[in-house]
């Protein structure tokens, strides 16, 4: 069988720092500014102005369902202090994609926050639920007719950076009290720290935001009648003999506390891309091959039917949409080649009974990819100085599947 469900998802996600263009009440805005050898976001793909020509293109293309966010640091610039406009701005957004025969699906927090709230501690402040929750409850105002809402994407990459950036104060302040540490460090060790800076989460912080999503949660459950769940990064891991141990561990605090937390949720978006292995040290870095991505991971469209499973599994059977699947390449008939085999995997999980509702590939545009213009995962090239949109045969060929609803 080839065919996929009536009423499956068929589209393509999108991040507002990444398109939205000039988004200065940013942490990341700021973070752009200050760090050396960041590229900017700029106007971005300006997409806060195209967002309508942006959506024309999914629906011409024949596909059904558009996931897009709302930038927080928008919305609320000052603490408490809620933008009327860019509330307008966004179910203005809603409409449209009504109005194309497009299906919303809303992501409430996509990496970014508001300055002033990072400046204030982040997620690390005792007040950030509460913050967030503020936040949440003043959004659901245009959110009642949306079906489907994120909470958050990728706690557990939020929680992985934060993580890492404990650590390298502790270093810094052991560094400080006894300047011998990091030189009596030995190279080996040293390029096991470095492989490993993004390997693991503290799984307290995570257990802090699974404690932060289900108010969140609990607010658009009472405010509007949308399904509700957030987006996991999923690492698709594989142990190397005598890595067992180490990746049980890496990904229980990187995947699967975030996966226990979605347990009760509505339905949970896996967010897959490459698989990795895991020795007695840690992460194995990537081998140097010609069909490595842009950013340098393996080609591996089975991550997703792997992460599929893993999260289906250890949620307890809560329903996924596959709320980010895509490859940074230039080659846009490697995109499609991944692409297929991608979704080829996804059916036989299917098959095998696990409840998927939707695929949305990541991402709709060439965008700006957090520092970097380089690597393009787009259905869909912008010219940078113009903005001029130019599909690519990509998006044309997952429209032709999801008009069919089934691969070819």
């Amino acid at each position: 069988m080839t065919n996929f469900p009536a009423g499956f998802l068929w589209g393509a996600a999108t991040a507002p720092h990444q398109i939205e263009g000039n988004n200065v009440n940013s942490d990341w805005w700021v973070r752009e500014q200050q760090m050396p050898g960041m590229e900017l976001s700029g106007d971005a793909c300006d997409s806060y102005h195209r967002y309508r020509e942006d959506m024309q293109l999914l629906a011409d293309a024949g596909l059904t369902s558009y996931r897009f966010g709302l930038e927080w640091a928008r919305i609320e610039p000052l603490p408490g202090r809620f933008s009327k406009a860019e509330l307008a701005h966004y179910r203005r957004m809603i409409d449209t994609c009504r109005e194309l025969g497009l299906e919303p699906v809303i992501t409430l927090q996509h990496f970014t926050t508001p300055n002033w709230f990072a400046e204030q501690g982040g997620w690390s402040s005792p007040d950030a639920l509460e913050i967030f929750t503020r936040f949440v409850r003043e959004a659901c105002g245009i959110l009642q007719d949306v079906e489907w809402v994120a909470t958050m994407n990728e706690p557990n990459m939020q929680a992985a950076i934060m993580t890492a950036m404990q650590r390298m104060s502790q270093q810094q302040d052991a560094t400080w009290q006894s300047p011998t540490v990091d030189t009596e460090q030995s190279d080996e060790d040293r390029k096991r720290s470095s492989r490993n800076f993004l390997a693991s989460a503290d799984p307290a912080i995570g257990r802090r935001f699974v404690e932060i999503h289900h108010a969140a949660r609990d607010v658009v459950r009472e405010l509007t009648g949308a399904k509700v769940g957030w987006t996991i990064a999923a690492g698709a891991l594989t142990a190397q003999p005598g890595g067992e141990a180490r990746m049980l561990e890496i990904r229980y605090g990187k995947e699967d506390v975030f996966w226990e937390g979605s347990r009760g949720d509505d339905w949970v978006g896996v967010q897959a891309y490459s698989s990795q292995e895991v020795d007695a040290d840690g992460l194995v870095p990537h081998p140097d091959r010609p069909d490595n991505t842009l950013v340098g991971t393996a080609y591996r469209p089975d991550a997703l039917e792997m992460a599929v499973r893993h999260a289906w599994d250890v949620t307890g059977g809560v329903p996924v949409v596959v709320t980010e699947n895509g490859i940074a390449t230039s080659d846009d008939e490697q995109r499609i080649r991944y692409t297929d085999e991608a979704l080829q995997g996804l059916q036989r999980a299917m098959q095998d009974g696990i409840d998927v509702r939707g695929y949305l590939h990541w991402s709709l545009l060439d965008n700006f990819e957090w520092g970097h213009w380089e690597p393009t995962f787009g259905l869909v090239a912008v010219d940078r100085e113009t903005f001029e949109r130019t599909p690519k045969p990509s998006l044309a060929w997952l429209g032709a599947v999801a008009v069919r609803n089934e691969l070819g």
